[in-house]
């Protein structure tokens, strides 16, 4: 059996009935442009430090995540003199393609950050990634303080092969108080009154929506809130379980047709196609006013409330759930949401003994107290439950409060879909949806090029 179809199969069980479900698209990339590596201790050189050399581990730049992730790893090596960590950082982007090719040539790191679901299957069905179910039976706590729904995506066969990590980060439907205060108008709750704000905003000068186009990933959250709304999830779990022709369903050409009808209205900010989601300058577009709205992950909050003056600390910036398309016809529930459940921490099959010891060993230490409360501090739920027990009054609690409640509250947790696909039909779609927001491609030749590549 493909080691994705049952990775598949936890689709739509990613979050239904459980106390939270988590989520991240993936931590959006920082301005780096190269990668960058630390020894990641002030006691260890580079390369050096333990016997034998230490264990590798790659994961993604850009701040403020990258700072927490840096300090887990130096607080992990400070207490551990035996065990080291080396880590070496990328901008989301290039780590998509640099890991898969580190990967294949057997040159990959110890610990391998990732988002789970259909690239995750990729890995253990090439054999790369060590299977963790015992060391979960070894350590049933490390499972059982963890979201249930977290899990589904770190499961291939029923086995689990990566650690469920960091913080929930469901999708976000964001927008500038400022902004709507300038036209005199209400954040939408439907289809009608998003396009109705498009020509108010356009009207006044102000784009619309902000959007990091060209890295594609960004376009595909409007497609995944819009089929979700309009025909349900089950219609990309159809996707995912290799029905036949499962995009032809009319509430996908529905969700195309919205698409383009709104690129074609002007709806997005202008030249989103050539705006990268990894340089965060679609965030500074809707924090400077520039644009009124954007549909992004719930990570881009503390990278706001950093980099964005006093749009957050002002009470400037507003955020909701995505609306209902067309209220009382829709068949997906408004409770619903989407992204991914986590990220994902694996260990590579390749390594040595010692080095899966240590990486084994800093896993028991992942989402401890210190690094939970640094997670909070910039705005971000951690993926363990109770985390709300530590919000406090801050500012930033009312923030972290809808982000737990969207996942505690959604019917439905649809893991991204690029993420729940294999990598190769994860391409096809990207590529695809790209065409579609350039108005390359019309909604048929979406449907057709994407159930050539169902089950691949």
């Amino acid at each position: 059996m493909d080691p994705r179809n049952t990775s598949r199969r936890n689709f739509l069980g990613l979050a239904a009935g459980v106390p939270l479900a988590g989520a991240a698209l993936a931590a959006c990339g920082g301005g780096k442009t190269a990668a960058s590596s630390s020894s990641s201790s002030g006691s260890a050189a580079a390369g050096g430090g333990t016997t034998g050399g230490a264990a590798s581990y790659w994961f993604l730049s850009g701040q403020p995540q990258q700072t927490v992730r840096e300090d887990s790893v130096k607080r992990f090596n400070a207490a551990n003199s035996g065990s080291q960590l080396k880590y070496t950082e990328f901008p989301n982007d290039s780590y998509k393609t640099k890991i898969k090719t580190a990967l294949g040539a057997g040159q990959g790191p110890t610990i391998i950050w990732g988002w789970g679901g259909g690239g995750l299957a990729e890995y253990v069905k090439n054999n790369q990634v060590e299977d963790l179910t015992p060391w979960f039976e070894q350590n049933p706590d490390q499972k059982t303080r963890r979201f249930p729904s977290s899990f589904g995506a770190a499961t291939v066969n029923d086995k689990i092969y990566a650690l469920p990590a960091e913080t929930v980060t469901p999708i976000v439907f964001y927008y500038n108080k400022q902004a709507f205060d300038k036209v005199g108008a209400e954040p939408p709750k439907s289809w009608a009154d998003i396009m109705s704000l498009v020509d108010k905003f356009n009207s006044k000068g102000i784009a619309p929506f902000s959007l990091g186009g060209q890295s594609r990933w960004t376009n595909m959250m409007w497609l995944e809130f819009l089929l979700d709304r309009i025909g349900g999830p089950e219609i990309f779990g159809n996707v995912l379980a290799a029905k036949p022709n499962a995009w032809s369903d009319p509430a996908v050409l529905d969700m195309l047709t919205k698409v383009q009808q709104l690129v074609k209205a002007n709806g997005f900010v202008k030249g989103f196609s050539s705006i990268t989601a990894d340089s965060n300058a679609d965030l500074a577009v809707l924090y400077t006013g520039r644009a009124a709205m954007m549909v992004h992950g719930a990570w881009t909050y503390g990278t706001m409330k950093a980099n964005g003056g006093s749009f957050v600390s002002g009470g400037h910036l507003g955020y909701m759930n995505f609306p209902a398309v067309d209220p009382g016809k829709d068949k997906g529930d408004p409770s619903n949401t989407v992204g991914n459940p986590g990220q994902y921490y694996s260990i590579s099959s390749k390594a040595s003994d010692a080095e899966k010891e240590t990486a084994k060993k800093y896993f028991a230490t992942v989402l401890d107290d210190t690094e939970q409360q640094k997670w909070i501090a910039n705005g971000s739920v951690p993926l363990v439950k109770g985390a709300d027990a530590k919000f406090g009054s801050g500012p930033d609690a009312d923030f972290l409060k809808f982000v737990y409640g969207v996942g505690s509250g959604a019917k439905t947790f649809s893991q991204s879909w690029d993420q729940a696909m294999s990598p190769s039909a994860a391409e096809t779609l990207l590529d695809n949806i790209a065409k579609l927001f350039q108005l390359q491609v019309t909604p048929q030749q979406w449907v057709d090029n994407l159930n050539k590549v169902i089950g691949k």
